[in-house]
This record gives structure tokens, sequence and C-alpha cells, in this order.
């Protein structure tokens, strides 16, 4: 199917290009044969819902809508950008003109796009919420004038486009959109640039990138104006104005040069003393207000967070202390089933029989108010067979308690690293593990209502039901974000499945938990620890890869197995596990990948090579390039044990 959707788009796009000069630059659609549907079908009802439903939607203000109606075949999903300089009422009629268009140029194909000069409308009947598409379709309007010195012309547009791809690309959720102009010699080139907000700041600026490379192909290299539209991102640039000069980001500021040559050190040093003091200040008043927050939060948990914990769902109950007590026989030691940053982990039994998992937090654990709070609020709006689900709470003095189903298969790596548990997982159940930790970590990423990191994604965090099936567990380390990229001082995790943006400057994305992913897989495999060998895994697998060898790798008791599945699962985990985070599969690219033997896997990169020395202990790690952090707020697991850990058996 891809391949037959990307001959259809390439061909369309020579046809294009053959008649460019007799189209206009308005409007252009494009209507896929991937699947149709009837006038009077359920699909088409749900279409004309969707648009409806875009174009009247008066609670958005930013130019950015993206909806889903129907189910399994008949679902629609669908995005509109509008530009970012024009108003919303201009927005909406864009919105619902390109819309019946749309509809009456293609009116039976379930895939369509179509760019209007002030917005994009498209659907589909596959996910594309935080897609990023390939370079096709990509479609180029350029003026027929050459620039009189086209050397000069480039030497200013270039860095023009390159300043606004990086303002663009580190929008927020709402808007991804940069303007701006800069002069060459007599005129002045003006360029206007934007993605879909649902991208995260490497896929826009790869998109960004991917379409700006035709600005310099022989088509169309030194032409005085241009656009280049893909399903992703917009790029246009004339030597007119064509948008709202307010929308413009102006370039950085100069400082004004010194007029004359007159010194004046009197006055230079009344300047740095008083910035000396103000600084001083500054820094004194916030050690201050540090110390204070530090010790009002050892005091109590904050009212407003209590509050919202107690309202965050209408499903989640929150239990109170006694009840707790009697069901785990007073957190006796003979329920405790494991132990870890947050506190201890006890089983236990209601009144109506339900066997329950509770995590206690430890008295004068400060650490574990923060992750009560983050694992509460994250995992009550997460519903998913492939998460573990939380049932309740306990807030009552100073027990902070955690009340989760109970699954009585323990962690993955109780199985999978005990010589003689790993036989009862054969290949099919390990297939079976590795796909479902996928289409949860999908869920996360891109399906649930919030973008979610995990941060700790490791065997021991794999909870396995009586069936067998994986669940992600253990999000008091993950953080929500309006973007699949962020940044902390308070790098927290295990070594040996960190990527390595991560563990140098804190950098971590949804591509961060993909690497743990690919890191999972490999031990999945082997059946080993990360750390098990000399080199480490990552590096075993790469020199047996590029040998011809792969087959090292894989664990004794599987050989008898589909080999050329679980090669492809060697694959798709070093794919994971590529040091250059733009050179790794997206999540929605990874499920796809082990849910097809039909998608061809690109040619893996070598992944950071990982040393284990007996001065850093089996879960540090080292690289080429110093991997290990110098941070010393880097709070990385030495023993595989993270903030919060449970053991249910």
């Amino acid at each position: 199917m891809c391949c037959s959707r990307l001959l259809f788009f390439t061909c369309l796009i020579l046809i294009f290009h053959l008649f460019a000069p007799t189209l206009a630059l308005d409007t252009i659609h494009l209507c896929s044969d991937e699947g149709n549907y009837t006038s009077n079908s359920t699909y088409r009802a749900n279409l004309n819902t969707v648009l409806a439903s875009m174009s009247s939607n008066t609670n958005i203000s930013y130019g950015f809508y993206n909806l889903s109606v129907g189910e399994d075949s008949n679902k629609v999903n669908a995005i509109a950008l509008c530009r970012g300089d024009i108003g919303t009422d201009e927005c909406r009629t864009c919105v619902s003109a390109s819309s019946q268009e749309l509809l009456q140029e293609c009116p039976d194909q379930k895939e369509a796009i179509i760019w209007y000069p002030e917005c994009m409308v498209r659907y589909s009947n596959r996910s594309i919420y935080g897609v990023l598409e390939a370079v096709y379709p990509e479609y180029t309007f350029e003026k027929p004038r050459n620039a009189s010195d086209v050397g000069a012309f480039t030497r200013v547009l270039v860095p023009l486009l390159e300043r606004l791809e990086n303002i663009t690309a580190a929008g927020n959720s709402t808007r991804k959109f940069a303007a701006g102009r800069a002069a060459q010699d007599t005129q002045t080139i003006y360029a206007l640039l934007m993605c879909t907000p649902d991208l995260d700041e490497l896929d826009c600026k790869s998109c960004l990138e991917q379409t700006r490379e035709w600005v310099f192909r022989p088509c169309c290299y030194g032409k005085l104006g241009g656009r280049y539209m893909s399903p992703s991102c917009d790029l246009r640039y004339e030597t007119y104005p064509f948008y709202d000069s307010k929308a413009e980001t102006p370039p950085p500021s100069l400082l004004p040069p010194t007029e004359g040559k007159e010194s004046k050190p009197s006055r230079t040093t009344i300047v740095i003393i008083v910035l000396t003091i103000g600084f001083a200040l500054l820094i004194v008043s916030n050690i201050v207000f540090y110390l204070r927050v530090r010790i009002r939060s050892r005091q109590k948990v904050n009212s407003e967070a209590k509050q919202e914990i107690s309202n965050v769902h209408e499903s989640f109950i929150r239990y109170d202390f006694g009840t707790i007590r009697v069901a785990t026989d007073n957190f006796s030691e003979v329920n405790k089933l494991g132990e870890g940053g947050f506190g201890v982990v006890y089983k236990g039994k209601l009144q109506n029989g339900l066997e329950i998992a509770v995590k206690r937090l430890s008295m004068g654990s400060l650490q574990g108010n923060i992750e009560f709070e983050n694992e509460v609020l994250l995992l009550a709006r997460l519903q998913h067979r492939n998460l573990l689900s939380i049932m309740g709470f306990c807030l009552e003095g100073n027990e902070r308690l955690l009340i989760y189903e109970f699954v009585p298969n323990a962690s993955l790596d109780h199985f999978l690293f005990d010589p003689i548990k790993q036989v009862q997982l054969n290949w099919e159940k390990r297939h079976t593990i590795i796909e479902g930790i996928a289409r949860g970590l999908l869920y996360l990423h891109e399906d649930s209502r919030h973008r979610i990191i995990h941060r700790d994604l490791k065997a021991s965090n794999i909870l396995l039901d009586a069936y067998m099936n994986p669940k992600i567990s253990d999000f008091g380390t993950a953080r929500l974000l309006d973007r699949t990229e962020g940044n902390t001082m308070r790098i927290i995790g295990t070594y040996g499945y960190m990527p390595p943006e991560y563990a140098q400057c804190g950098t971590f994305s949804t591509k961060s938990d993909v690497f743990s992913f690919g890191v999972l897989i490999l031990e999945i495999v082997s059946g080993h620890k990360n750390s098990s060998f000399p080199e480490g895994l990552l590096s075993y697998a790469w020199k047996n890869w590029r040998q011809g060898t792969p087959l090292n790798l894989v664990h004794p008791t599987l050989m008898a197995n589909s080999t050329t599945q679980i090669l492809r699962c060697i694959h798709i985990g070093l794919l994971c596990v590529q040091e250059n985070v733009n050179d790794r599969p997206t999540t929605t690219s990874v499920v796809l990948m082990l849910s097809s033997e039909s998608i061809t896997l690109a040619v893996p990169k070598r992944p950071p090579f990982l040393m284990y020395t007996s001065s850093t202990g089996p879960d540090h790690m080292l690289s080429r390039r110093s991997y290990q952090s110098r941070n010393n707020n880097v709070q990385a697991s030495v023993n595989d044990v993270s903030i919060t850990e449970q053991y249910p058996r």
C-alpha cells in the first residue's frame, strides 16, 4: 500500500511540474486512490460531520484543527491548518470553503488534501495526527524569472530560511509558524514557514529542511519566489510582501555602535558595580526562595495538588487508610512484593475479594511526594490494555498510597533473565510482548489526550498479567508535554536504557522512549541484560550485525523458531538505538514495522558504543564521547532500580 501511494504521489508531482506554468497559485488538491466510499455510507456521514465541526468550532482561535469521528474502517481523521498571520474569521471561512471544494473534487476518496493560499485541509481513514508525512506529496509554485545575481540572492535567502526554520520548529502545540524578511541589494526577500503543530520539533525541522531542498534544486535554484508545500509543512518566499507584517518575527537585534572614541571609566565602573550587586542580590533571593520551597514541600503536599488529585477522574477511588491496612494485613512482610525509591509495594485483598497492589510512600521521602502526584495525575487519565491500571489512591495524614490492579506474573525481568523461568517465554510470547509494549508506547506518545514521555522504560517496569500480556508501569518519572521534546537538569532513569542526548544534555523526547524500547527488544531476543556483555549489548549486537552473524545474539532456546521474524526484530531494535535522534523511527513507524513484514526496513546506523567498567558499575555507561553525564543532578540507577518500582507475584 505504501509503495502504491508513493508511486501515485510521484506521478502526480511529475505531471504537476510539466504543467506548472498553466496552474494558478490559488489552490491545488490531491485525491488518493487508497480507498473509496459511497455517497450514502457511514464514512461520508462521518466526513461531513468532521469537516463541518472544524469550520464551525468557535473555541479554537489559533488556526489549527484536528478531529476524529467514527470507528474502525469508518473512522475519519482530519486536520486543518491556517496561515499564522490571518484572523480567526478568515481562517474559518478558508477552512469551510476548502472543505467544500475538496468534497467536490474528491467525491468518493477516503484520503484527500487541498491547499489554499491561507489554509490547508486534509482527511484520511488512517492515523495522521502527529505523523510526519514523507516528502511526497510535495508541490512547488516557482516564479519563472531568475534573480539577476543568483549567488547574492541565495546568500541572503538561505540564512533567512534557516532562521525561520528554527523559530517555526520551536513553536508549541498550537502554533508552529514564522515569517520574516531580509534585504538583498535593492530588493527585499519575504518568507513564511509553518508546520502542523502536532509535529514535534525534530519532525517539523526535518520536514522544513526537506522542503527547502526544492529551493536549491536545478528546477528552482535562483527563482525570485516560490511556494513549496507538503501535508506536514509549508514554505513560501517572494520579493514582495504577501503576509501581514504584524506577524513577522524580527531578526536578532544588534547593539547600536558606540559613538565617538571618548571613554568614560568612571561611568563604566559604576555600571559594573551596580550590575554586580544586582546579580548577587538576584542569586541570594533565588537561593532563599528555593530553600523556602524545599522546607514547605517537606512539611506538606500542596493543597491545590490535593484537590486536583481528588477531582481528576470520576471513576478514580479515594480509599481510606483503614481499608488498605486491613487489605494488606497491616502491611505485613508476608505481603511485601518489592521496594523502590518511592517506598514498598504490598499485595492486598479488598473485602469484595479483589486483589490489589499497594505502593506505599516511605516516611520522609520528599521525592516520593513528587512521584506520587505525578503518577496519580498521569495514570488517572490513561486507559489502555498495555498500561498498568491505577484504581485509586489514599491521601491521609502523612500516608501516600497508590492502588493498582494486581498482575500475577510479576515483571518481565523475572522471566527474561531467570535461567529457569525464561524457558516459559517461547518466541511467540516474546513477540507478543514486544508488540504490546510498542502499542502501549504509541498510546502514550500519540493516541492519548496528552503526549507522555515515560523516561524509564525497561524490563523491570513491564508487568505481565495472567495471560503474559505486557503492561507498562511506573510513571513516577514520566513527563507530560505539549510537544515531544523537553529538557531537564534533573536526569532520572537507568543507565543502559538512556539515549546519549538524555544522559549528556538532559534532552528527552518520544525518540528517547524509542531508544529504550530498542534496548528492550534486544534484551528480549537475547535473553540477557544489556550489561551482561563485556562490551555492552548494543556493541555486541552491532558487531554481529555488521559481520553477518546476527543469530549469535539470539537465545539458544529460540533457534528452532522463525528466524526470519527474529532477525526482523533485531533489525528494528538496531534502528531504535541509533545514536542520532533523527535516524530513529517514530513510535508509529515501529508499530507498523512490527505488524507488517511487507514494510521495507532502512539500513541501521551504529548505536552509541557503550562500555562497562568496574569504576562505573554494570549499569553506568560511557561512550566514545564521554557518555556518562557529569551533571550533579543526575539521579540514574546503579542497580537497575528506578525511583519507584513494584514486583507483584
